[in-house]
């Protein structure tokens, strides 16, 4: 009994720090609207309608309304892995949202990212979708990709966002609206024009669909909610622990590299830098018998070392200091 009032006492007072140490950073100076999330679980709010891609979805009716409802809850307190993916999208959304304007696409399909992948560029699906935006291999390809034992352009982060919003474009000259474009995305354009047809209905809100593909457009606009004001929904994260960028240099190779340890050294990092930096270099050769351009990616090596590189912030309401 004695121990159990210790656990108790022990979780009150970090209860206490926590929630002591949230508001205290508030009144230090943040901007910022007062959390409407803390570790008393306040269940979020939202309003009648949000936006996404310029669209305005009503979430009256009930079932769309307890849709959106379950995945905001959701990232609100699945703590962990909402700070891992606000801190890695300040270093991955500055390279995405570049290539998304340029081809057309909204911004909002940054956060379709994060729902693929939670910005895990190393992330593999059990149906071996891989990379940022979780390709196939078989669509990897049809979209221009190499992928093969030696090169998965998959894991190469500006060739993969390049490929989706080539599926993206394809998909909005199909239906027209980007939310079921996203839909879409998940579910592939043949399983969702087969289902507006069978179903009668125009849009993908309004269709009876599998869990996954049901949820997905509703996390991808939840998790614009919260990524769009996380103070908001209770995360004070402050600048310095945010994932910084890593500045790159390209050193182009149309040669084979037998032996890719070497070529690391030679360019002044370690293979283990060169891997991280270059996911899609798939083995520690690069045969290239074709004579093939490559772009392998070098880090700054001041961008090493969270010591001497300066933060850059890609949201100004992300942090609390």
């Amino acid at each position: 009994m004695r121990k159990i009032y210790w656990q108790v006492g022990v979780t009150a007072v970090v209860t206490a720090l926590s929630i002591f140490a949230l508001t205290s950073s508030y009144r230090a100076g943040s901007e910022a609207e007062p959390p409407l999330v803390n570790l008393f679980s306040v269940v979020p709010d939202f309003p009648k309608s949000v936006e996404f891609c310029g669209e305005k979805i009503d979430l009256d009716r009930f079932d769309m309304h307890e849709r959106y409802d379950r995945e905001l809850t959701s990232f609100c307190y699945m703590h962990s892995n909402t700070l891992l993916i606000l801190k890695r999208a300040n270093r991955y959304f500055p390279i995405l949202e570049p290539i998304l304007r340029r081809n057309g696409i909204p911004e909002d399909f940054l956060y379709m990212a994060v729902i693929e992948s939670y910005l895990d560029p190393r992330a593999v699906s059990g149906a071996r979708a891989a990379g940022l935006w979780q390709l196939l291999p078989e669509t990897a390809k049809q979209y221009g990709l190499e992928v093969n034992d030696y090169v998965d352009e998959r894991f190469n982060i500006e060739k993969s966002t390049e490929a989706a919003c080539r599926y993206l474009k394809e998909a909005y000259g199909k239906y027209g609206s980007w939310t079921t474009v996203a839909a879409a995305y998940n579910a592939g354009m043949g399983r969702i024009s087969t289902e507006l047809a069978k179903q009668l209905e125009e849009h993908s809100f309004d269709l009876w669909l599998n869990s996954e593909t049901s949820r997905y457009v509703f996390r991808t606009m939840a998790m614009k909610a919260v990524l769009s004001a996380p103070y908001r929904y209770g995360f004070a994260v402050k600048k310095h622990q945010l994932y910084h960028p890593i500045r790159k240099k390209e050193v182009i190779v149309n040669q084979p590299i037998e032996d890719l340890a070497q070529f690391a050294k030679d360019n002044g990092i370690s293979y283990s830098q060169l891997k991280e930096m270059n996911l899609w270099l798939r083995k520690n050769s690069l045969p290239n018998k074709s004579g093939k351009e490559y772009r392998i990616s070098i880090p700054l090596k001041e961008d090493l070392y969270y010591s001497t590189r300066k933060f850059n912030v890609y949201q100004k309401n992300w942090t609390v200091d």
